[in-house]
């Protein structure tokens, strides 16, 4: 990368004034930028950025603009010029990507082009007879110019100086001398290095960029208490799993392609209020209660159900979770049990009623009388403390990702406050907001600092629902908020999986898998489970307040498991670099409602592209190379559907050499390993029967 670079000026032509903060050529509305710049826009390493600003100046003389992106150390990482949209709009466009972790900013560049100016002038006045001579001699001294100026070495100085010479030679055509000005030769020297004049800066403009599983990743939720769970006939009792007997799962989520194994919460479970089998409110001998009511006589936030078992026990669960390759995720419920140490110890951190009593938390008509929440607002300071001091417990014990309970019913300070000092500490750590609630507060979550949200994506079913959403997250909101598409959870099973039989799961599993970079499942998806409890939107014999062990083995080897489609979604993802990113999809038109069709394209190293070698090993897998997958899924899980596929095969990626004579280009489906020759309108017929979804990876020719 050539860093030997005219300096700009800060002013670019403006006079020194306070009054004057506009650069010579203004720049305004750049993206992505949030809050004018108060909060960091996210990105993972190696991610494509999406960059743009409107650029603009007085008069017709032409213009550019190029982003450059600094790391944490403040050095210069990358340089893209920036390429103009839109006819008429003044909107410029680039690609940044980032190849090291850490707080870096961005900067834009505007300026002056007087080669484009000279090209545009020169080719009009001449073609018209006027001002002939003048325009090339104008046209020698630009080239005489650009030819002394230190930021050209001497092979880009000696084409500079042979375009001056031919366009000074009289004894030449004029259609000679002017083409020497535009010739190919002196376009390779600008593409490189511009020629540049009345140079301005636009920011800085801060950039969080954090590691892969920040922002892509399929996460996996199981129950430690259930896996290996069983019943006791002579004691008529459950005996709980273990960490031990859940480490025993750990290989067969590995196996199935997933990175993150969900726990949710693993502390002591009160015993005042508990509840019982399907949130009865009546307790019988034996029922587990839900882990979300933390905290006992056996200790709260910091302490491990003893029927889990230790401290030791928990890190060889974590290791073993290391060695497959998988990070553990730790529920961060920031409430408590009626009989958790902190109802006693610090009174003042709950909310009184006027009968005296504690309020205990609901989101009506629910009502969840064994947990009391948490009021920051009475003492700030010591609950705030406390809860760090949690968080970075369990970030010791090698918890780096937490998923956080309902963090849209606690004030968002907190937040800001809490997460910014973890990771000043440990920039590793990972947060996921569980909010299933108004915009504007998922929006804020992710401003304020969590990296990644559960989403409405589990209710978005039909085409139109799914494409306005997919369009929202992937275009609009992309800069702060990165949802997670959990399929299912235990609180949440959808009328689409109740009655759209195994059909409605395939669908879910591609549609979450392959248009987002971060997605999840709940254990009994794989198994189809779908059976609900009477008036509500959640399971049947729920996992929450009962021991749930399945074979899960036996499904697999009796052909009732999706376990090996799971396998084969997340072996796509991992095998191709376009899925991991969040900004590069774009929707095709089909000619039925049931069908939605959207592809996702990674292009390859934009120029200036500079890596570090020691920052990328983390996501080498995603390579420099090009990367197109085609997504065609029939989203009714009851029906055959055909259609014409009609795709913006600009959107694709396609170079000419990619094309045959025909105009077609080769693909190939991932799922059924079918071959085809596709091109702009395409035949498809998806019976949800046979398989719900065409994943079509775009052949590239040599």
């Amino acid at each position: 990368m050539n860093r030997s670079r005219r300096t700009p000026s800060n002013s670019g032509g403006t006079p020194s004034s306070p009054e004057v903060t506009v650069t010579r050529i203004p720049v305004t509305a750049v993206e992505p930028v949030i809050d004018c710049g108060r909060y960091a826009a996210k990105a993972i390493v190696g991610e494509d950025v999406a960059v743009a600003a409107t650029v603009f100046r007085e008069g017709h003389d032409q213009l550019g603009a190029t982003v450059v992106l600094t790391d944490a150390a403040q050095r210069e990482v990358q340089r893209v010029r920036m390429r103009p949209g839109a006819p008429g709009t003044d909107r410029f466009h680039a690609t940044l990507r980032p190849s090291g972790i850490g707080l870096h900013t961005f900067t834009i560049e505007s300026w002056s082009d007087p080669h484009a100016t000279w090209v545009h002038a020169a080719s009009v006045k001449i073609e018209a007879g006027v001002d002939v001579e003048l325009m090339l001699q104008e046209g020698v001294h630009l080239f005489r110019d650009a030819a002394s100026r230190p930021e050209y070495d001497p092979a880009q100085q000696a084409v500079l100086t042979a375009a001056a010479q031919t366009l000074a030679d009289e004894a030449l055509p004029v259609p000679d001398r002017l083409a020497a000005g535009n010739s190919s030769a002196v376009h390779e020297v600008f593409v490189v290095q511009p020629l540049r004049d009345l140079v301005g800066v636009t920011g800085p403009f801060p950039l969080d960029v954090q590691r892969r599983l920040a922002g892509a990743g399929s996460w996996y939720e199981f129950f430690p208490r259930s896996e290996g769970a069983r019943f006791d006939e002579e004691t008529s009792a459950w005996v709980s799993g273990t960490f031990q007997t859940a480490s025993r799962r750990l290989p067969e989520v590995a196996a199935m392609g997933f990175d993150v194994v969900y726990l949710p919460p693993i502390h002591p479970i009160g015993t005042v209020h508990r509840k019982g089998r399907n949130n009865s409110l009546t307790t019988r001998d034996g029922d587990p209660g839900s882990p979300w009511a933390i905290g006992s006589a056996d200790g709260g936030h910091d302490a491990i159900h003893p029927e889990l078992g230790t401290e030791a026990d928990f890190a060889d669960f974590v290791s073993v979770a290391a060695a497959h390759d998988l990070e553990i995720a730790l529920d961060l419920a920031l409430q408590c049990a009626p009989d958790h140490p902190w109802v006693q110890a610090h009174p003042e951190w709950f909310t009184q009623r006027a009968d005296g009593s504690i309020a205990y938390a609901e989101n009506p008509p629910k009502k969840y009388q064994d947990i009391y929440p948490l009021n920051f607002d009475r003492d700030p300071e010591g609950l705030s403390a406390a809860v760090l001091k949690v968080v970075q417990l369990w970030v010791f014990r090698g918890v780096k990702i937490f998923r956080v309970d309902n963090p849209h019913t606690k004030p968002l300070w907190f937040w800001e406050w809490l997460i910014a000092r973890v990771r000043a500490e440990h920039p590793e750590v990972v947060f996921l907001a569980e909010a299933f609630t108004r915009p504007a507060m998922m929006h804020a979550l992710g401003r304020v600092g969590f990296q990644q949200s559960y989403s409405y994506f589990t209710w978005r079913n039909s085409r139109e629902e799914l494409a306005n959403y997919l369009a929202e997250v992937t275009q609009r909101t992309a800069g702060y908020y990165r949802p997670n598409f959990f399929v299912n959870t235990p609180d949440i099973l959808t009328e689409y999986l109740q009655f759209g039989g195994p059909a409605a799961f395939k669908i879910r599993a591609v549609l979450a898998a392959l248009s987002n970079p971060l997605w999840g499942v709940y254990a009994g998806f794989e198994l189809y489970e779908h059976v609900a409890r009477p008036g509500a939107e959640e399971y049947i014999d729920n996992e929450k307040y009962e021991y749930r062990p399945r074979d899960f083995a036996g499904a697999e080897a009796r052909g009732q498991s999706l376990a090996p489609y799971l396998r084969r979604l997340n072996e796509i993802r991992r095998a191709h670099p376009a899925l991991q990113q969040l900004q590069n999809l774009t929707l095709h038109e089909a000619d039925t409602e049931h069908i939605l069709v959207f592809s996702k394209t990674r292009t390859a190293l934009p120029e200036g592209w500079h890596a570090d070698a020691e920052t990328v090993t983390d996501h080498d897998h995603l390579g420099p190379g090009e990367d197109t997958l085609i997504v065609v899924v029939n989203v009714d899980p009851h029906t055959a559907h055909e259609a014409t596929v009609r795709l913006d095969l600009n959107a694709l990626g396609l170079h000419q050499h990619d094309l045959d004579a025909a105009g077609t280009f080769d693909v190939e489906d991932l799922i059924t390993g079918a071959r085809y020759h596709w091109g702009d309108a395409n035949y498809v017929r998806l019976d949800p029967f046979v398989e719900p979804a065409h994943v079509l990876h775009v052949i590239r020719r040599p």
